[in-house]
């Protein structure tokens, strides 16, 4: 970690009369459009698609004074000083070139909240990661506000940041979900303390390569102000925290599955203990909770819960605190959630795992599974997955547009699990899909719903997905 004092470059900007070009409409360019208006900004929005929906928000913005030009989201306006992005939008596309040569900066939606702060606002507690951010933010405001402080889950988990900054509700601490894209375009961020949970390739096509994403990721750390919170188990995020440069007195703290050594969050005997945020940390330790607290007590879900417990101690939440955030906390659905239980044979639905990290979680919290799978790839590969999980297998049922890959890393490393490949993509697939995991599983299995794949061949999103396998065990169980 580098040490000595941050320049923060987020002093104060007078937007009044400065030509500001939002790209993008949406969750995050209309209300970063209206709220740069209201400063004096001259406000014009680019945005690529021209459809109903874009149309309906130009008339909304162009009512309040703004220009909107829809479909065309490549030409810098003339005369642009500052361009406010939408996080999606890839950091290659012609306008931000443009941009650059003239030597105009571009902020995401999370600049602009963070520079809009007022002198009192509430600091942030930031988390991100490839897999389990959101879980771990709404476990973070739990905690908090069993310690009686003023908080909400704000960021990438749907709450605009600016909503949250601006609005008249006065906050103690925000719990932050960052995603790449958002901190890729947030260069003046300095949260209170920041939390990367792991890290593994996802939205390589957006960032160019592994290196440039673990670098997005790794900028939640800068100027951290007390803790910068890291996986003992990734050693990837720790080597970001060695290279951020933070604030004087700011310390590394590692969440483990295992024993914690000092500096260290960890679990010993089923107890959630903190030797970080405690006198006298070489010899003494804190129990903060019950590995019985945390709801589902997958390991995955065990490790969202130590990093949001090194966030709120940072912010110095008491260790009863922590516990009562954990007890009342439940996670959204489709994570690893209980459906039903058929004969004898659970059946859990974690829609969610949409890519392989987050699947290789989810089948290491179950012993023999039936698992279905496939989807759209989004070009990952399957083989390590299947070979880390395979002796936990009963047998797999596959569907989606991609399915021949897992199909082939199955035949390569676990060649003895029975595989049924459905190939239909009807509103019937899913039925079908748990009639065959039924038939393969035995008492004390479970059919895991854990896809490694994206949903939009075969349903709207992953939720769509998660809903159809809930609703045909029901219709088995009927």
């Amino acid at each position: 970690m580098g040490s000595g004092q941050v320049t923060s470059t987020s002093g104060p900007f007078d937007f009044q009369g400065k030509h500001v070009t939002v790209a993008g409409l949406g969750v995050s360019g209309v209300p970063a459009a209206k709220a740069l208006h209201a400063r004096g900004a001259v406000v014009t929005v680019v945005n690529d698609g021209d459809d109903a929906r874009a149309r309906e928000q130009a008339a909304e913005l162009e009512a309040l004074g703004i220009t909107v030009r829809l479909g065309d989201g490549s030409s810098l306006p003339e005369g642009t000083e500052l361009v406010v992005t939408a996080p999606g939008w890839q950091p290659g596309k012609p306008l931000f070139r443009a941009a650059e040569q003239a030597g105009v900066p571009v902020w995401g939606d999370v600049e602009l909240a963070w520079r809009l702060r007022g002198p009192d606002a509430a600091p942030w507690l930031a988390v991100t990661g490839t897999n389990g951010k959101t879980t771990t933010v709404q476990m973070l405001a739990s905690i908090l506000k069993a310690a009686g402080l003023r908080t909400a889950a704000v960021g990438n988990i749907g709450v605009s940041l600016l909503d949250a900054v601006l609005g008249e509700e006065e906050y103690d601490v925000l719990a932050v979900e960052l995603s790449s894209y958002q901190l890729h375009w947030a260069p003046s961020l300095r949260a209170h303390s920041a939390a990367v949970l792991n890290l593994a390739p996802d939205h390589l096509d957006w960032h160019g390569s592994m290196e440039a994403y673990a670098r997005d990721k790794g900028r939640i750390y800068e100027g951290n102000k007390v803790a910068c919170v890291y996986n003992v188990a990734d050693k990837a995020t720790e080597d970001l925290v060695r290279e951020a440069d933070v604030e004087e007195g700011c310390r590394a703290i590692g969440f483990t599955l295992g024993a914690p050594g000092p500096s260290q969050l960890g679990v010993v005997d089923g107890i959630l203990v903190d030797r970080a945020f405690v006198e006298n940390r070489q010899k003494n330790a804190q129990e903060l909770a019950e590995v019985s607290d945390i709801h589902p007590p997958a390991p995955h879900n065990i490790a969202n819960a130590l990093a949001a417990a090194a966030l709120a101690r940072a912010f110095g939440v008491p260790a009863s605190a922590v516990r009562d955030g954990l007890r009342a906390f439940r996670p959204d659905a489709h994570r690893i959630a209980h459906v039903a239980d058929l004969d004898g044979v659970a059946y859990v639905d974690d829609s969610k795992a949409t890519n392989t990290h987050a699947a290789e979680a989810s089948l290491a919290a179950y012993e023999s599974i039936v698992w279905i799978a496939g989807g759209l790839a989004k070009g990952a590969t399957f083989d390590e997955l299947v070979a880390k999980s395979a002796k936990r297998l009963r047998g797999a049922v596959l569907i989606g547009a991609d399915r021949a890959l897992i199909r082939d890393a199955l035949a390569r490393h676990a060649p003895e699990v029975p595989v049924v490949d459905l190939d239909r993509t009807d509103t019937g697939a899913m039925l079908q899909a748990v009639t065959e995991a039924r038939r393969l599983a035995r008492p004390g299995d479970t059919v895991l719903l854990a896809p490694a794949c994206a949903s939009m061949d075969m349903f709207t999103n992953y939720n769509q997905r998660g809903d159809a396998f809930a609703a045909a065990v029901r219709e088995l169980g009927a």
